[in-house]
């Protein structure tokens, strides 16, 4: 009897070492094969928790029950181990004992808030990105989470859009760079580990181009716009590996994303090869009988499901009319299988059949969430995305023996400003770990320096009850600190505005203190580009902040006394008015260009110029870099062949000190118009005073190559023009070379 038990203990060991090595693919197929019509749909809903919502809250009091019946095969916003570890645990006692995924927006970090991502992108520095991303990813996958709902990809040409604070800006080939950077970051060596989580593309696609910059609105574009323009990012996501996708809000040329054959399964699944699955972006299923798209719930899943939609959040159409519409022959098996299939393949991925708890460890959570490493990284990653806009007379940096300082503004005290829109909110952790403004200032002064404050006046309100006492508050100082903005709210999903200026009457403030003839600094905290014509004018030091996470205190201070040197970038165009936008660096030209302002029968405004306020790319420091000696390998190359570039870039200035260099080229002559200028590559650059390096670009095919009025991306033979430079109009370095067959 003894030898039986041996014998069977070991030939169960050897089925569980078979099964073990099954593919993944296997693996699906056979549990697949188990399952009924129903738990198959099941797998395909997505419902959110009941305590943090990102939509409107749907109230469903059987979702317990609905999980363990295998209806529910995944939440959004359920987060922490003690929280994902129950709803797991109802999984678990379905039939099948398929595991729930968690998903959650964690945009720009978990406990430990990064820059907002508009903000990272003006670090330009891809490195940092990706760690950002990776500390969140640990943060978060140890909290229970196995999903974040980014990177947002969308290129972003209009500030009035809220949701540009949530992206890279405006240029396609670094958004492609950050989108690359961001994904790795999240998703780490692979799916499974325990410090990574899957990464989602979104919003497919061309959410970023809504009309009128009005969150949700309708896309209407070319074919060559899209392809060349707003779907580059999301290709360079998918070679990063990302794991899913989201569509988009929006229509694209008449027809929702949603239920968009054309981009997710004739791009996306078939010419691009994405094995992973597609979410629906909060309730755009069911929106498409709002869109008058779907003219019920029923007909909007079939679109949906046909298009490739393959998971439902929060909408209930596929909950309520999948299995009728397949029983009605409407909807192919077939099709409902190769959703599931991808999906399952995640949580197989992800490990979560071995241990559905794999993900939801207590002590883990603490250790991640309590980590004075990924604080460090955060004060590291904030500083390196302020960008100084003007040091005219050299007010920064400032002296740590400085006698006093009047910091004042509705920015300098609070603390969950700082995070901005799109922050985790842990409602069992206080805020004490974010730095205030005041406190990081607090922090970096010497004892004998005298900190005053005073508020001044709100953000949004016409009060001027404060301006007195903070004018006499600068008067007492030997330099005044203002921090003014818009609210970290007024930018984000659904925050878009019509005017873009310095919102209340800060600037007001501004002007009565300037009265008082005190040097002035002034932090400008945003989500987007602002417009603030009259201090770009009038003040001498203006320093864009964004909105820069839970260490913006400390990294603020760190910039205005000097331990950092700012080497921030701008990632978008600054607007003189609305009436400008869109605007962008890229653009076309005309066949009446305005030069040098030139209005007569020239395309311009007759009351503003065509130039922006700050342009792309745009960003000083502490010190001076100066461009020379720049070298092309040769005069002419064929689309075989590769271009070196080399110059040499000196600090010529007092102050160690990184400079962004950015490599542009303009293609002169085209089958279709070509833009002005393209960002082609760029290299953040750190030297020593007085030192000098030797920087190298190379130019292939893909870089000259665009798509032709028949969507074919290829080059074409010609003169291309080279600029190197510290912005997109700050060229110090021009050349010229042909491409030849």
């Amino acid at each position: 009897m003894k030898k039986k038990v041996i014998f069977l203990f070991i030939g169960f060991q050897s089925f569980v070492a078979f099964s073990q090595q099954k593919s993944i693919n296997q693996k699906v197929e056979d549990l697949l094969k188990q399952m009924t019509l129903e738990e198959k749909i099941g797998q395909l809903n997505q419902y959110t928790g009941d305590n943090t919502v990102t939509g409107p809250l749907t109230i469903n009091p059987n979702k317990k029950e609905e999980i363990k019946s295998g209806k529910i095969g995944s939440m959004l916003n359920v987060m922490g181990s003690t929280y994902t570890r129950q709803y797991q645990e109802y999984a678990i006692q379905s039939r099948l004992k398929i595991p729930l995924l968690f998903g959650l927006d964690v945009i720009h970090g978990y406990k430990t808030t990064f820059p907002i991502p508009l903000a990272e992108a003006a670090s330009w520095d891809l490195s940092a990105i990706e760690l950002g991303a990776r500390i969140a990813a640990t943060e978060a996958a140890a909290s229970g989470i196995h999903w974040t709902f980014a990177p947002m990809v969308d290129i972003g040409r209009d500030p009035r859009w809220g949701r540009v604070m949530e992206g890279a800006g405006e240029d396609t080939y670094l958004g492609s760079k950050i989108a690359f950077a961001r994904v790795k970051g999240f998703q780490g060596e692979k799916l499974g580990e325990l410090n990574a989580v899957m990464a989602c593309a979104k919003h497919f696609a061309a959410y970023g181009a809504a009309v009128g910059g009005r969150d949700y609105n309708s896309v209407d574009m070319s074919e060559r716009m899209l392809w060349e323009t707003y779907l580059p990012p999301f290709k360079a996501a998918i070679d990063a590996g990302a794991a899913t996708f989201m569509n988009s809000f929006n229509d694209i040329n008449g027809i929702p994303a949603t239920g968009n054959k054309y981009l997710q399964r004739d791009i996306l699944k078939e010419k691009w090869g994405f094995k992973g699955f597609v979410v629906s972006d909060w309730g755009s299923i069911g929106e498409m009988i709002a869109h008058g798209y779907s003219k019920d719930a029923k007909e909007a899943a079939l679109q949906a499901i046909t298009a490739g939609s393959d998971m439902d959040m929060e909408s209930n159409a596929y909950r309520f009319n999948l299995e009728q519409l397949v029983k009605e022959k409407k909807v192919s098996l077939a099709l409902i299988d190769d959703a599931v299939k991808r999906i399952l393949h995640k949580k197989f991925e992800l490990g979560l059949f071995d241990d559905p708890y794999r993900f939801c460890n207590l002590e883990r959570q603490n250790q991640a969430l309590n980590n004075p490493e990924h604080t460090k990284i955060a004060r590291d990653i904030a500083k390196k995305s302020i960008v100084l806009l003007k040091n005219e007379i050299n007010v920064l940096p400032l002296s740590k023996s400085i006698k006093s300082i009047a910091f004042i503004g509705p920015m300098v005290k609070p603390k969950r400003i700082n995070h901005g829109f799109w922050a985790v909110d842990l409602k069992e952790i206080d805020s004490t770990y974010i730095v205030s403004q005041w406190d990081g200032l607090k922090n970096k002064v010497g004892k004998n320096t005298k900190l005053l404050y005073a508020k001044g006046c709100g953000v949004e309100n016409t009060s001027k009850e404060g301006f007195q006492e903070a004018v006499d508050i600068a008067s007492q100082a030997d330099v005044v600190i203002l921090s003014i903005g818009e609210a970290w709210n007024m930018s984000g999903e659904a925050k878009s505005r019509s005017n873009i200026h310095l919102p209340g009457v800060q600037e007001d403030l501004v002007k009565e203190l300037q009265k008082t003839g005190k040097p002035i600094v002034i932090l400008i905290n945003a989500g987007r580009p602002l417009i603030f014509n009259w201090i770009a004018d009038n003040m001498p030091t203006i320093v864009y902040t964004w909105w820069l996470g839970s260490e913006a205190g400390n990294a603020i201070a760190d910039v205005l006394f000097g331990d950092y040197n700012p080497s921030g970038k701008l990632p978008m165009t600054f607007p003189r008015e609305e009436g400008q936008i869109p605007i962008y660096y890229n653009h076309f030209n005309t066949g009446r260009p305005s030069v040098n302002e030139d209005k007569i029968y020239k395309s311009a405004y007759i009351d503003l110029p065509n130039s922006p306020k700050f342009p792309f790319g745009y960003g000083l420091s502490y010190t001076s870099f100066a461009y020379s000696d720049l070298k092309l390998s040769k005069q002419k190359m064929k689309s075989n062949e590769t271009i070196e570039v080399s110059f040499t870039l000196t600090n010529t200035g007092k102050f160690i000190g990184e400079e962004v260099v950015q490599l542009y080229l303009r293609d002169k002559v085209g089958s279709v118009v070509r833009p002005i200028v393209e960002l082609k590559d760029f290299n953040k650059i750190k030297l020593e005073v007085g030192e000098t390096k030797t920087i190298k670009f190379s130019i292939d095919n893909q870089k000259l190559s665009f798509y032709n009025e028949k969507l074919v991306f290829d080059s074409e033979i010609g003169d291309f023009d080279i600029m190197i430079g510290s912005s997109s109009t700050d060229i110090r370095l021009k050349g010229r070379f042909e491409l030849v067959k």
